[in-house]
């Protein structure tokens, strides 16, 4: 092989070395929670933590229960109940009876045009009696300095709207494989934290609906969730409302203090994105004609640069004529970093490194989850109902 060759071959490979680093470089623009005290001034604040909940049987009494060692002194619970078919209600009845911080709401039927989770933080933001609301998914754990460390950082910052973005917890194999590949694709989209909360434009805010503490004030000025009702990210599109209505909204990290275990199988994690890849990623676009045009093919970029290269190599082990000369330099270059990524990214999380090697697995799943995605479009299926979302225009 010619010297030509080699050096043409690497230098067709640099966007996957550049790509993770600079990635990895935006991601650390970040400010966390362990940066806050845990005394905070606020003491007094009454808190209304809304608890959605639908069929959470599974979750409900570990995040309730983790609400309920907070070290904020004035806090309520309320979690409503969206029609659970499962033990739901008598889980939180039992923890009610021992804790008299703790209510159960039961969510009205559906009303047409909602998504079921707004439905459901609308009624217990109607329930609630404390001036700062904080919404919370039901599969989130709680530590006891995270609410008041977040409201110091709400303070400090001078915000009505504050977001955590907790660490995600990571069980099974699909779930090592696959969540990861979907937060490095957020991560490279939007940068750190502080990334996020500098930009001046809409389209760059971005929100945790897993925690989110916002001003009764705020939310009643920019409408609460009947606002972003039809809104598959209803999360976004609520810090998107809050900013857009001159609001000073901020999202932190906190993977000391918050941690999700979202999904549990492979098909949880194939459902729960296909619903929100497309939908709601067309809101993280500027209001323009090309950018929606081009949006499919910019989702589909991630996972492609990932298989492309390794494709490439198993064909020339299984005989293919290409890639050869600098084209395998290339694929073998742009594998090798790759894998150099994901081996740093799983040494971070603290997971065997050798799930690096199943990342064209990741990523090849992950095209499938955004295909599925993209020709759903604005139909929406999650926990057995049927929605249609809005189109991303603003």
């Amino acid at each position: 092989m010619r010297s030509l060759d080699v050096v043409a071959g690497a230098a067709l490979a640099l966007p996957w070395i550049a790509v993770p680093v600079i990635g990895a470089w935006r991601a650390s623009i970040s400010t966390s929670l362990d940066d806050e005290p845990t005394s905070t001034s606020d003491d007094q604040l009454l808190v209304s933590v809304v608890i959605p909940a639908r069929d959470e049987a599974r979750n409900i009494e570990r995040c309730l229960r983790s609400v309920l060692r907070t070290h904020h002194p004035q806090l309520e619970a309320i979690v409503v109940d969206d029609h659970s078919a499962d033990d739901t209600t008598a889980i939180v009845r039992a923890v009610a009876r021992e804790d008299s911080r703790v209510r159960l709401v039961a969510a009205a039927d559906l009303p047409s045009g909602w998504f079921g989770k707004a439905w459901a933080c609308a009624t217990g933001a109607h329930e609630a009696r404390g001036d700062i609301l904080c919404f919370v998914d039901a599969d989130t754990v709680h530590a006891p300095d995270l609410l008041p460390r977040a409201l110091q950082a709400m303070r400090r910052r001078g915000a009505e709207m504050l977001s955590v973005a907790g660490v995600q917890e990571l069980g099974g194999f699909w779930e090592i494989v696959l969540q990861p590949q979907v937060f490095a694709m957020l991560w490279l989209r939007y940068g750190g934290t502080e990334i996020v909360n500098r930009s001046p434009h809409v389209y760059d805010k971005i929100a945790n609906g897993q925690y989110i503490i916002i001003t009764r004030d705020a939310y009643a000025a920019v409408g609460g969730h009947a606002s972003v009702r039809g809104e598959v990210a209803e999360d976004m599109m609520l810090a998107q409302r809050v900013f857009a209505a001159g609001r000073r909204q901020a999202i932190v990290l906190g993977f000391d203090q918050l941690s999700t275990r979202m999904y549990t199988s492979l098909g949880e994690v194939v459902r729960g994105w296909r619903k929100n890849i497309f939908a709601g990623g067309a809101h993280a676009l500027p209001d323009i004609a090309v950018a929606r045009l081009l949006f499919p093919f910019a989702l589909l970029l991630f996972p492609m640069l990932q298989l492309i290269p390794p494709l490439a190599l198993i064909g020339a082990a299984l005989g293919a004529p290409w890639p050869h000369g600098r084209a395998f330099v290339w694929a073998t270059v742009a594998t090798a970093a790759s894998l150099v990524s994901w081996v740093a990214l799983y040494r971070r999380v603290g997971r065997s490194v050798l799930y690096a090697l199943a990342y064209p697995i990741g990523a090849a799943v992950l095209g499938w989850i955004v295909v599925g995605s993209i020709v759903r479009g604005r139909r929406i299926a999650w926990k057995g109902r049927e929605y249609l979302t809005t189109d991303g225009s603003r």
